[in-house]
């Protein structure tokens, strides 16, 4: 009996270890994979930011060959500093507004004083992991959609603050505002889209209540990004 029962705890730790080798492989395979879908998603995203940036600096070429190279010196800086973080699901909040910083600059120059630009960001806050190249989609939706069309032009703020244990991050404007039947459901736009599903592969936990856009009030487009609080990387410590 007592060969038995030794015999049969053997079978079943060597079982227990198996399965065990077999959950940590599964592990693996699953975040290469969705690492290989975020990088995908990333790769999505640049060249539809780029094809619009070149549409801007195009328009500046014939009037304003000064501004355009200007321009063309931002789009460079940016695509630079993007390059920096490729292999990187998440950088930092400071990071983050410095790329956004040289695609702001790329608009200020066609719009002038028709579009002012607030960063409201906790300092303490500067050091929070994100997904990079975030904010630039809704930076640029709140350009185009609310802003441009405007001959007052309009104020665009962006902002980060702490919520519990999660990162809220705003882009908020005073533009023309979402059409009423508006939804995240029937939109076409590519960013929003690729935007989704990178939150959704980053943080499932958090499913839809990851990002709200609405119509303001008093007039404008809001969307609100609730991310964990995290310092260093996916797996950092929460704040």
């Amino acid at each position: 009996m007592t060969y038995w029962a030794f015999a049969a705890t053997l079978q079943a730790f060597n079982f227990y270890n198996r399965s065990l080798t077999g959950q940590l492989r599964l592990e693996r395979v699953e975040k290469s994979l969705i690492e290989s879908r975020l990088h995908a998603l990333r790769l999505h995203l640049e060249p539809h930011f780029v094809f619009n940036a070149l549409n801007a600096i195009s328009a500046e070429v014939a009037e304003n060959p000064e501004l355009a190279r200007g321009m063309i010196g931002d789009l460079g800086a940016l695509l630079r500093r993007s390059l920096e973080c490729k292999d990187s699901g998440e950088i930092s909040l400071a990071q983050e507004l410095a790329l956004l910083e040289h695609y702001l600059s790329i608009q200020r120059v066609r719009f002038g004083e028709r579009m002012k630009i607030r960063i409201d960001v906790e300092s303490d806050q500067l050091s929070a992991m994100v997904p990079s190249m975030l904010l630039q989609p809704f930076v640029e939706n709140s350009i185009r959609h609310g802003i441009e069309s405007r001959l007052s032009g309009g104020t665009i703020t962006v902002s980060a603050s702490k919520a519990a244990d999660q990162l809220l991050l705003r882009v908020v404007d005073n533009g023309v505002g979402l059409p009423r039947d508006w939804s995240m459901e029937t939109s076409s736009g590519h960013g929003l889209r690729v935007t989704l599903e990178r939150l959704s592969a980053l943080y499932p936990e958090l499913g839809e209540r990851s990002l709200t856009i609405r119509r303001r009030e008093g007039g404008g487009t809001e969307v609100a990004i609730r991310i964990p609080l995290q310092r260093a990387g996916r797996h950092g410590a929460i704040a």
